[in-house]
């Protein structure tokens, strides 16, 4: 596992949400093989009260990679909205600051309005953080907010 953020380039999307820029997440929608991948290095403002990260980051962090996996199913540049309708999380180990964590999506099933979609959140050294499934549903053009 590569211990640094993914560089600029083709598929690579940095700051483009509120929610990207505070949890400073990259989002990576450009290996070609059909997932999507959240990188995050672990900082102490990713805790929660006992120094580990919190699970609300990790949650996001499956949130994004899964929901940009249902969106590269329809899309080929992963930049079609999708709603995620639900999400299970499994919370399987700790992380602690100073690692850099990857969240992968991988598509399971559905159609083009329903999209399942597995995730899970793997450190450097291989570890397994947590694992997610969901459903995911694109946003309608007339649901859309004016940009």
């Amino acid at each position: 596992m590569t211990r640094v953020l993914p560089k600029d380039g083709p598929g690579i999307i940095r700051d483009e949400t509120g929610v990207q820029r505070l949890l400073g997440y990259v989002l990576d929608v450009g290996q070609g093989d059909g997932c999507a991948r959240c990188h995050l290095e672990i900082t102490a403002e990713h805790g929660n009260r006992h120094g580990m990260l919190h699970g609300g980051v990790t949650t996001a962090m499956l949130d994004n990679a899964m929901g940009a996996t249902a969106s590269l199913s329809i899309d080929e540049t992963g930049l079609m909205p999708c709603m995620t309708i639900s999400m299970t999380v499994n919370f399987l180990a700790p992380a602690r600051p100073g690692l850099m964590l990857i969240a992968t999506g991988r598509r399971t099933g559905g159609g083009r309005a329903t999209i399942f979609v597995e995730g899970v959140v793997e450190a450097e050294d291989g570890s397994v953080i947590a694992t997610a499934s969901g459903v995911f549903r694109p946003v309608p053009p007339h649901r859309m907010p004016e940009r």
